[in-house]
């Protein structure tokens, strides 16, 4: 039977996200392939994590 990666889907796509944030004083403009592959990651498990909300705040940021 195939282990679960994680209890928490999406844990890593978050943290890239944290990461590339830092590096590019939190202009998440500068960080949209790590946003896009957390976004597409809480897609694929229907938003089934703690670091899906986040998604939505940061999808705003960028669209203004």
């Amino acid at each position: 039977m195939a282990q679960q990666q994680s209890k928490e889907p999406c844990k890593k796509e978050a943290c890239d996200i944290q990461a590339c944030l830092s590096k590019n004083n939190f202009l998440p403009k500068r960080c949209l392939k790590v946003i896009e592959s957390l976004q597409s990651c809480c897609e694929k498990c229907n938003y089934n994590s703690t670091h899906c909300a986040s998604v939505s705040g940061l999808l705003k940021q960028i669209s203004k």
